[in-house]
């Protein structure tokens, strides 16, 4: 009993420390000092939620930029079945995906002269990708200024507003949040 008395006791307190404190002191000094990422990053307009700005979402209509595509299950964009479709380089399902998108993006954006960026037919590991680089989102402007009777001009002003640089530029590379994009679009109709 002598033996057990000490070990029954530092378990309980490590148990309290490990288990309580430290749960506790990390939750308050996240939600002090990072309070909009620890509750979400959420987007939202008025009193309307929109969305995270973390978690991308499918928009299919001409008049909106499209993200990359998504390969949770269920749905896309569903952040309870993050995923990619665990499809090899070299698997032939995975061609014939690609050649369906590129088609279907060629067949959408007919007035686009470039070739279709990658990013826009191919999957990320999570299936939940938030944004664009801003070539790729360039790249969709002609079809939806012409669906929105908005001109190139003004849309790539908006793009190039929306466009988030990294601290340095050896961090990472520009990138456009999608969601933010299209509730900016609506927002220039409403004005």
């Amino acid at each position: 009993m002598a033996t057990l008395r000490p070990a029954l006791i530092v378990l309980i307190f490590l148990t309290l420390i490990t288990g309580g404190v430290y749960p506790l002191v990390t939750t308050a000094l996240g939600q002090w000092w990072f309070n909009d990422q620890a509750n979400g990053s959420l987007i939202k307009e008025g009193e309307q939620l929109r969305g995270s700005r973390l978690i991308g979402q499918q928009f299919s209509s001409a008049g909106y930029f499209h993200g990359r595509p998504s390969a949770t299950a269920n749905s896309p964009y569903n952040p309870e079945a993050s995923g990619g479709s665990n499809l090899a380089a070299s698997n032939p399902e995975l061609d014939k995906e690609v050649a369906a998108r590129v088609a279907q993006l060629r067949q959408d954006n007919p007035q686009a002269t470039a070739k279709v960026p990658v990013e826009l037919v191919t999957t990320s590991a999570s299936g939940l990708d938030y944004s664009l680089t801003p070539q790729s989102v360039a790249w969709q402007i002609p079809r939806v200024a012409q669906a929105r009777n908005l001109s190139v001009e003004t849309l790539t002003k908006l793009v190039t507003e929306k466009t988030q640089k990294p601290l340095a530029s050896f961090i990472g590379q520009p990138v456009v949040n999608i969601v933010e994009l299209n509730m900016a679009l609506d927002a220039l109709k409403k004005e």
